[in-house]
């Protein structure tokens, strides 16, 4: 039993099933939960995007006052930092005189190099970083391949998931907590991040706040209250309002839940209501998300490569400037483009139908570097998520896992099997 460790808490901002806090207090006589606000999240890209624009700051800093005040009702309680992870988490250890740092593991090129430097730090004084996968819905190491073998397209690599591997039980929420005295909580304004408050659209699907709290009550809504899971398979294409689909990925994404966590509510309500294909597809969309951050591991830095994941794609046009802000700004010649530019734009979040439609236009219409368009949902999303993102867009620029090479959808046909009435439409173009 050690005598002080650090809770690093990076996109795992929740209480409930978090590997990295139980293991943290079963290890330590007492624990520090600490939060860096990383700079390099708020610079801005090499396309010329910020990292992090202000929807997703605000649900962060959102996420932060909650995970805090959850753990000051556990006896313990959250410390901020902000700088650079390697410098500042070293600097807590020193000051707390800790031996070892629990944190959640990365997949991702930026997040891994970043938990690389803070590793080779602490071993300059002599202390462990000890991480763990809490992230997915399966558990890599329950995979029935080693993540080099991970078959590239997603129907081979989830049927022999769904039958091989089983979903572990999520962690007990801790009853309580030994820390130091934390310092009371100051989230800092939007504006310390070199950000602008947005003002709330009240087009929006859901006005998201962050947190735990937040997750777990919208969890409840869409389950329970509304019993909406159970037709989620008829209604996620939809477009306008907040219960078309779960909406969950902005928690999740922030790690306010974990997927282990819905996947099993998904199974208690099945007992209680009933098992369909909704109920199933929403654990099927979970695994979407598991293939992502596999592929991530698998294939490592070549989702941020134009040719992605495959060798042979021509280069396109770079950037055509005048065509990237009629994209970004809701003014090019389709309509249907346009409204979920401007959802987009106005309020951080846009449907799955509209994701894919204005990435093929930005793609197949536009011709121009896809990833430009992944750097503006990256600056942009409320529920960014590094490898649902760049897989994503991969994906649909035909450099991803997509078997079919090319995703080219007929934006007219789309608007009229999915917007028929123009409803979604004249809510964004009026």
């Amino acid at each position: 039993m050690i005598k002080t460790a650090l809770v690093w808490f990076k996109t795992d901002l929740r209480i409930e099933d978090n590997e990295t806090l139980v293991r943290a207090i079963s290890q330590s006589q007492e624990i520090i939960p600490v939060y860096c606000l990383d700079e390099s999240h708020f610079e801005t890209t090499n396309f010329g995007f910020k990292k992090t624009g202000s929807f997703r700051a605000q649900f962060l800093l959102e996420s932060l006052e909650d995970l805090d005040a959850n753990l000051r009702k556990l006896g313990s309680g959250l410390l901020l930092v902000k700088g650079k992870p390697e410098i500042e988490i070293p600097k807590i250890v020193q000051e707390y005189k800790i031996q070892k740092v629990f944190a959640k593991r990365e997949v991702a090129f930026e997040e891994k190099r970043t938990e690389k430097l803070v590793q080779e730090e602490l071993f300059k004084l002599r202390c462990e970083l000890e991480t763990c996968s809490t992230s997915t819905l399966y558990h890599a190491e329950d995979l029935p391949f080693s993540i080099k073998n991970i078959p590239d397209v997603f129907t081979n690599f989830r049927k022999k998931t769904e039958k091989d591997a089983e979903v572990r039980k999520p962690f007990d929420k801790p009853l309580a907590i030994h820390s130091h005295e934390i310092p009371e909580f100051r989230v800092p304004k939007i504006e310390e991040l070199g950000l602008k408050k947005t003002k709330k659209d009240k087009r929006a699907v859901l006005p998201f706040k962050g947190g735990e709290t937040e997750a777990l009550k919208r969890l409840q809504h869409y389950f329970y209250e509304t019993k909406c899971l159970s037709k989620y398979k008829e209604t996620r294409n939809g477009m306008v309002g907040a219960d078309y689909s779960s909406k969950f990925s902005a928690w999740l994404a922030m790690g306010c839940i974990s997927p282990r966590y819905i996947y099993s509510e998904v199974k208690k309500y099945e007992k209680e209501f009933g098992a369909n294909e909704s109920t199933y597809w929403l654990i099927f969309e979970l695994l979407w998300r598991d293939f992502f951050r596999f592929m991530f591991k698998k294939h490592q830095t070549k989702f941020f490569l134009y040719s992605g994941i495959q060798s042979e794609k021509v280069n396109s046009k770079s950037l055509n400037e005048k065509l990237a802000s009629q994209w970004i700004n809701g003014t090019t010649p389709s309509d249907f483009i346009n409204a979920n530019m401007l959802e987009l734009k106005l309020t951080g979040f846009m449907s799955n139908r509209g994701r894919q439609n204005v990435a093929s236009y930005f793609c197949n219409e536009l011709n121009m570097d896809w990833r430009i368009g992944a750097a503006y949902f990256e600056e942009q999303l409320i529920d960014y998520d590094v490898c649902s993102n760049w897989g994503n867009w991969a994906y649909l620029a035909g450099v991803g896992n997509d078997p079919r090479n090319q995703r080219w959808f007929n934006i007219e046909k789309q608007a009229s099997d999915y917007d028929k009435k123009k409803i979604f439409r004249n809510l964004w173009l009026k």
